[in-house]
């Protein structure tokens, strides 16, 4: 096995690569050193790989996959919806625990020494239990970085914080990512901006007022990649709140919408061209809508691909 400093060595990411993996050096036969890292304010000990994960959010869920760890889970939790193609075979058999968060006694039932959660809010006492009450269990957590809201909030997400945070979860497991951020970057970097000047609404979820994606979270990074100006921009977080009448002043070229199990395309097309209001918008005028599906609507191994797939998207509307 490649070691995680070695693998983050060669992924040049200088100032933001945590200590090397722990276990066994292959090569003296003794335990090497623990990882330490922190996250979202939380100090977190690695002494050996992790064997049984929990992975609570599909975001967490891919990351594994994605690097080849699917044998490592034990069990899954709130799922937003199916993972792509690529991992059907390795997540087919994954035991999925509960739709939602689960509740900390069917955690510890399942005995698991790391919990990987894609929402920090998935860790309390109402959820999976709180991260020092775990850790005293011998239990390690961690969080998406991109989803922390208590300490070490991105400024502004980008996806450089994307490709850290697949190369600090490979040091944890220790295993190598270098070739898959750099199949990434290669994705991202083959990405051409919309140079027709058009706006866009990230229309999330919400009927009376709508939750859309703001100026410094992932729609706004992936809005950027693809050249779209996020009209909602100027409001700091990763989402808000939006009133109808702001949309309307504002009148997006585009409308990018969330695909869910609650929330689907076609309830929100129907809503929108329903209104008498909404109808009148140009994006909906012109019927451009541009689809993403929830999982891939949050920062994760994902948002490279949601991007370039939005891109091609954009690329087949008439401009207004």
């Amino acid at each position: 096995m490649v070691s995680a400093l070695v693998a983050l060595g060669a992924l040049t990411l200088a100032g933001c690569a945590p200590e090397p993996a722990s276990g066994v050096d292959p090569d003296t036969g003794s335990a090497a050193a623990a990882l330490e890292l922190s996250n979202c304010g939380v100090a977190v000990t690695i002494d050996a790989p992790p064997e049984r994960v929990i992975t609570i959010k599909s975001t967490s869920t891919e990351m594994l996959l994605a690097l080849g760890l699917g044998d490592r889970i034990i069990g899954t939790a709130f799922p937003d919806g199916p993972v792509p193609e690529e991992w059907a075979d390795a997540a087919a058999d994954l035991p999925l625990m509960s739709d939602r968060v689960p509740g900390e006694e069917a955690v510890l039932e399942l005995e698991p020494d790391f919990i990987y959660a894609g929402w920090e809010s998935n860790f309390s006492a109402d959820g999976v239990g709180e991260r020092d009450e775990l850790a005293a269990l011998g239990i390690d957590t961690y969080v998406s970085p991109a989803a922390c809201r208590s300490a070490e909030v991105p400024d502004e997400l980008d996806f450089e914080e994307v490709f850290r945070e697949i190369a600090e979860v490979a040091s944890i497991f220790d295993v190598d990512a270098s070739d898959l951020i750099e199949a990434q970057r290669a994705e991202l970097d083959a990405i051409v901006p919309d140079s027709r000047g058009l706006t866009a609404l990230w229309y999330s979820s919400g009927s009376d007022t709508p939750y859309v994606g703001a100026g410094t979270g992932a729609p706004q990074m992936v809005l950027d990649a693809i050249g779209l100006r996020n009209i909602a921009g100027d409001i700091e977080g990763g989402w808000t709140s939006l009133s109808w009448e702001a949309v309307i002043e504002a009148d997006p070229s585009v409308i990018v919408l969330v695909e869910s199990d609650w929330g689907s395309a076609e309830k929100k097309i129907a809503q929108l061209e329903g209104n008498p209001a909404t109808a009148q918008l140009t994006a909906v005028l012109g019927e451009r809508y541009l689809i993403v599906p929830f999982a891939a609507s949050e920062a994760g191994v994902r948002s490279v691909s949601a991007a370039s797939d939005l891109s091609a998207q954009l690329a087949s509307l008439t401009a207004p």
